[in-house]
This record gives structure tokens, sequence and C-alpha cells, in this order.
């Protein structure tokens, strides 16, 4: 195997265990919480200033921006002219290092490839509906997943922060345009709180066409009410949330919902996996069922991971117990799984042709 072969893989390997953050927080053993976890106690000053979203430097992607991955389209994919929405999009948790609990703004290395792959093969799925902006925030390290402590909290509040400051940016510069939100895993985590404290009850939510919250729960009875827009029941609806964890059948999700199940909602009232909402990507139903038939694209990775074709008809699924679960097994995607058959790493990359359509659709209906 050739050395740049062998690095690509650990690359992959890397990223995953970085998007099965929030599992291993629930699961890690004290062994890998000593070895992961920052060192020292929480200290702003370790991640640098902050950012100042008015300059193209701090962004991953933004209308303009030269070399940006969002702009990205797997081979295979029809050209479509873009829609005029505006699209945020917040990353996953690319930096792993035990460093510091906060990443510094402008990464480099491993974690600077980890983000762009995140951003190219995720947000890309938005490109058809819109204009692209993706911040670089000082994100909450790894480790900060893998224990309840004042020191991950914290992390999470200042990573939270700069993800609100690139918001007001954005909508300033959105105009008054409609607009798409979308994050996955620690992205996710923040945009479920930005709903709360910058949509619910604005007027802004009357812009919004849809919210992607992707690879973390939401309780329907506890959760959704404080978030200031439904869930999405059928796909030409607009103004609502769409949801899911993608797993394997058999499922083994209990590191997800032994410790979340405990916890009250964000609008009071108890957490239960029976009650998590799941939006079916390909069909836009809540609580729906495809076949493989159905799905419009799937990314097949390229040999050396960074780029991908796009597959019609390679996997299909359902929603049950709150997870969407796999019907078959996708081709050629590795053996890259988290344990208890989760592919929590290829939520949007199973359905990159589904998100894409969906986004269009809930457009379409937005604008009518």
């Amino acid at each position: 195997m050739c050395a740049r072969r062998f690095l690509t893989i650990i690359f992959v390997l890397t990223l995953l265990a970085v998007a099965g953050a929030f599992a291993i927080y629930q699961f890690g053993g004290r062994v890998l919480i000593n070895q992961a976890v920052p060192r020292g106690h929480f200290e702003a000053a370790k991640a640098g200033s902050g950012p100042d979203y008015s300059l193209a430097a701090n962004w991953l992607a933004r209308p303009g921006l030269a070399d940006d991955p969002s702009q990205w389209r797997p081979g295979g994919s029809a050209e479509d002219p873009p829609g005029n929405a505006a699209i945020f999009f917040i990353h996953p948790t690319t930096y792993i290092q035990t460093d510091r609990w906060n990443a510094p703004l402008v990464v480099r290395g491993d974690t600077e490839f980890r983000t762009r792959l995140f951003v190219q093969s995720q947000a890309s799925a938005f490109n058809g509906a819109g204009e692209i902006w993706a911040p670089r925030y000082r994100q909450a390290a790894y480790g900060s997943f893998l224990l309840k402590s004042e020191d991950a909290e914290k992390a999470l509040d200042f990573a939270y922060r700069d993800v609100a400051s690139a918001f007001d940016r954005f909508v300033a510069e959105a105009g008054n345009r409609p607009i798409i939100l979308a994050g996955h895993s620690q992205g996710a985590l923040h945009l479920e709180r930005l709903l709360r404290e910058r949509v619910a009850g604005k007027p802004i939510a009357k812009r919004v066409v849809a919210a992607y919250v992707v690879g973390w729960p939401i309780s329907a009875s506890a959760d959704l009410p404080a978030l200031g827009l439904p869930a999405c029941d059928a796909p030409g609806q607009s103004g609502c949330i769409l949801s899911w964890m993608t797993f394997a059948d058999p499922p083994n999700p209990d590191f997800i919902f032994h410790e979340w199940a405990k916890t009250k909602g964000y609008a009071g009232g108890e957490r239960r996996q029976s009650d998590t909402l799941c939006v079916n990507p390909v069909s836009g139903v809540r609580n729906g069922a495809v076949s493989a038939s159905d799905n419009p694209g799937t990314l097949i990775p390229t040999s050396d991971m960074r780029s991908a074709t796009i597959e019609a008809g390679a996997v299909g699924a359902h929603c049950a117990n709150g997870l969407l679960i796999l019907d078959g097994l996708p081709p050629a995607l590795g053996s890259f799984v988290l344990p208890g058959n989760n592919y929590h790493v290829y939520d949007y990359a199973l359905f990159w042709g589904a998100v894409r359509r969906d986004a269009k659709r809930r457009l379409a209906a937005w604008q009518r």
C-alpha cells in the first residue's frame, strides 16, 4: 500500500472517530477519557481572540470565496441552476488534540483537512438551493464530549458564541432571502441552540425554509416546542425541522440514549428514544420509509477518499423507534462504522442526492 493511500486511510479513520464523539461521550471508559480529554482546565485565552466575521478568512464557505469546498460536486451529478436561498452550515467536530478545550480559529494540517472534507461532503448538498456560508469557529475539542464537566460545558458555550456571532453576520449579509439552516453532530447541537435563541419567536423564523439538525437527537415532545419550528411531516412543507440518525439493522443506540434520556428537554419534560424525531431524508416524510430505488444518490468515495461519485438506488431506509434504519447495506463505503451499527459519519453521504432534492423542493414550497 503506497504511503499516500495509507495516510489517507488514517485520515478517514480519525475522521470517523471524531464523528462518533457524541456516541463515545455516552459510552467511553475511563482509559479513553484519560487519553483524550484536554489537559488542564478551560481557558478562553488559549483559543485566541474572537473572530471578525466581516473578514473572508474567517469563513470556510461564503459567496465569492476562492477554493470554497461547499461548491464541490460529485462525479455523475447533474448540473442544475442554483436557487436563491442563503444557507448557513455548521460543521461537526474535527479537532482531536488534547492541548486545549477549544480549537484555534484557523487550524492546520490534519484538522484543516478533516474540516474541509466535511464541508465538501455535507454542505455541498445544499449548493443547488443557493449560496452557502460556513463559518470557521473555535469548536469544542473532541475530548469535550467524553465527560460531563464544567470545563466541557464552558468549551461548548465558547464554541456556540462564535457560531452565534457568525450567524448574526450571515443574517446581515443574506438580506431578505429565504434561509436554510444545517449542521451535523457538534454543528447540529449548536444549531439547536441557535434555533432556540435566534429563531424561535423572531420575525426571521418566517424566512426559514428548513433546518437540517442531523446526527443529534431531538425529542419531539420535550425539545421541539422550544425550537420555534415544527417537524417536517411532508415533502412539500417549509418552515420546518428535519433530523435523523442513521443505523444499520440491528441497531444498538444505547450509548446515545442512556444518558440523554436522563436529561430534561429544552421545553421541559422527559426525553425518550421512542419520541426522537426522525424525518426520512429521501421521502421528506416524518417516520417515513423508502426503497433503494427511491434514493436519488449516495456518495461513493474515490480510492484516495478525496472525491466521490454519486450512485442512485444504493440503499433504502425507514424510520423506527427514533432512528433511521438502512434497508440493506450501501456499496463501497468501507467498513468504517461505529459500534452498534451506527452510520453517523455517513448521515449526509448516504442521502446526498436526497438532501439536495429535499432542499430545492422545500425552497419551492416556501416561495409558493
